[in-house]
């Protein structure tokens, strides 16, 4: 069994000084235009972070117990070498790609990652605002350790892709140069990721490299400046209820599906799916919805846009679109801004 340290942990203090610098720098230097810190939502974002610890601790139990169970049962063997863990590394962020995105148009795996887009601020805390339910992400691994690649390897992988995003939740680090830009995850890719506006939706989805999205066509530059949260904001600073809001109105519209059929599509459609019947019977504030809804045009999300006016035109996928894009119906705790 490789010794490999744990990335997280070790990295605590680093997470602790940048915070705190970048608290000091709103301070200094504030901008009016930045989402900037909210001190209940700091906290909650925290506790949020503190939470998944010890709730990850739990998950890891069968989950150590499968990917065991799948290497000991593979012929193949990865060796943990100075040369094969970067490229072991570059594995874990193509596989990180595609967890993240089935995490955005799935809606039982957005139920666990609605957590991390349900702050409307934008800094350093809210990296830390992780769910609590991340037993959803193992079986995008699998690959891996079907490769060969022991399990304590993978975990380790893990931290330092989790790492690495850690500083890429900022506003206060503008767009680097161009080589930068184009290959790695940086903060202005991930600004439009967490960004809740037509345009930006189901968006840069890397996690250490942005070229997987270049690849697969989800990358989108920044271009105007992001609102962050949702499409339909949960306006609460209570833990448990930031864990678990998305699972309770799965559960709802579970019990009002008229079949199974409904009831699948709820659970593995996009998070903005309904019933025909149900789009056209109920005002769209009526909708469980809480994550991003994708435009008809996007090329990568599967989710309907149930809340666009019939008679508006689709939205430009472009960086900057040509056109103002169609905007969202209004409904209440909605936070759209329209294309400058």
């Amino acid at each position: 069994m490789p010794h490999l340290p744990d990335a997280v942990l070790w990295s605590i203090p680093a997470f602790v000084l940048l915070t705190a610098i970048e608290m000091v720098s709103y301070r200094l230097r504030p901008d009016e235009d930045a989402a900037g810190y909210g001190g209940k939502d700091a906290a909650t974002s925290v506790t949020m972070g503190i939470g998944s610890v010890f709730f990850d601790l739990l998950w890891k139990i069968p989950i150590v117990a499968i990917y065991t169970a799948l290497y000991e049962l593979t012929p193949l063997r990865v060796p943990v070498l100075w040369w094969t863990l970067p490229l072991m590394l570059l594995a874990q962020d193509f596989l990180y790609y595609w967890s993240h995105r089935g995490h955005h148009v799935v809606r039982v795996l957005w139920a666990c990652h609605v957590v991390h887009h349900s702050s409307e601020k934008f800094n350093l805390t809210t990296a830390l605002r992780q769910p609590w339910t991340s037993l959803t992400v193992w079986p995008f691994y699998v690959p891996l350790v079907l490769c060969g690649v022991h399990p304590a390897a993978v975990a380790f992988l893990s931290g330092v892709n989790l790492v690495y995003q850690f500083w890429v939740h900022t506003e206060r680090v503008g767009k680097l140069p161009r080589p930068i830009e184009y290959v790695f995850n940086t903060a202005s890719h991930h600004r439009v990721h967490h960004a809740s506006q037509g345009g930006y939706l189901d968006r840069n989805f890397g996690g250490i490299l942005i070229v997987w999205d270049r690849m697969f066509g989800s990358f989108v530059a920044e271009t105007e400046r992001p609102v962050y949260g949702l499409t339909k904001n949960i306006h609460t600073y209570n833990p448990l209820r930031v864990a678990t809001h998305e699972y309770a109105a799965i559960g709802r519209d579970l019990a009002a599906a008229a079949d199974w059929r409904e009831r699948a599509g709820l659970l593995f459609r996009g998070p903005g799916w309904q019933p025909e019947h149900r789009r056209a019977a109920h005002a769209p504030d009526d909708t469980a919805r809480t994550g991003p809804v994708a435009t008809r045009t996007d090329p990568v999300a599967t989710r309907a846009a149930d809340d666009a006016p019939p008679a508006s035109p689709p939205p430009a996928t472009g960086a900057q679109p040509a056109a103002e894009p169609a905007q969202p119906a209004a409904e209440p705790g909605r936070r759209v801004k329209r294309a400058a």
